[in-house]
């Protein structure tokens, strides 16, 4: 890693599942997700379709931090993820989902809010410090586990987080799946770390234009 200025962007955070500090309970099978009393809040019609959608939600707890950064709005969840299965950035098949996919997602944000969206299969981990510095956000490919720093997950990527700042020696992102007080908010993972969980990919966003006008 080459030297990093450190730059930390004061980005709100949102977990994938409406009260954050129940995601220990929820991760571990302790509390059924449908039996988050905030629910409601997440734009789903019924618990059971909460129930679904909060496991893959981390894309659209990213979108949402973005566009409230930026436009100061946070459109529910899953009304996030009903556009994005209609853009072709979720392909849903009975009881499984295929995404997020990243090209079609980056031109839905593109178009339907006005920020600058760029899919990166190829991003190196020297690069988003740079990326950081010019005002951009980037949603991260890791594997879940980033949130306890554990052993070598069998492999990398498959869970979205948002980098939202680095140091000399850390990459700070807010982690949609992070437990209350450990590993939400500006959660820390160091460089020597991040190559275990780390796909080498993700979306760059950043402002574009001017907010969509029916915000």
């Amino acid at each position: 890693m080459t030297t990093v200025t450190e730059i930390i962007h004061q980005v709100p955070y949102y977990s994938q599942w409406e009260s954050p500090e129940l995601v220990r309970e929820i991760i571990a099978g302790k509390l059924s997700a449908a039996d988050d009393p905030l629910w409601g809040q997440s734009g789903a019609a019924t618990q059971e379709e909460y129930e679904f959608w909060s496991w893959r939600l981390c894309g659209m707890a990213c979108l949402r931090m973005a566009l409230d950064h930026w436009w100061g709005v946070a459109p529910p969840a899953i009304t996030l993820a009903g556009e994005c299965l209609a853009a072709g950035a979720y392909v849903r098949r009975g009881e499984r989902l295929d995404g997020l996919i990243h090209a079609p997602f980056a031109a839905y944000v593109g178009e339907r809010w006005g920020l600058a969206a760029e899919s990166r299969p190829d991003l190196a981990a020297e690069d988003i410090p740079r990326l950081l510095a010019a005002g951009r956000l980037v949603m991260t490919s890791v594997h879940p586990a980033v949130r306890t720093l554990g052993p070598e997950p069998a492999r990398r990527g498959g869970h979205l987080v948002l980098a939202v700042g680095a140091t000399e020696r850390e990459l700070v992102i807010h982690n949609p799946s992070g437990f209350a007080g450990e590993s939400q908010a500006f959660a820390r993972v160091p460089w020597t770390d991040l190559p275990r969980f780390y796909a080498g990919r993700g979306i760059v966003l950043g402002p574009h234009g001017a907010a969509p006008a029916d915000l």
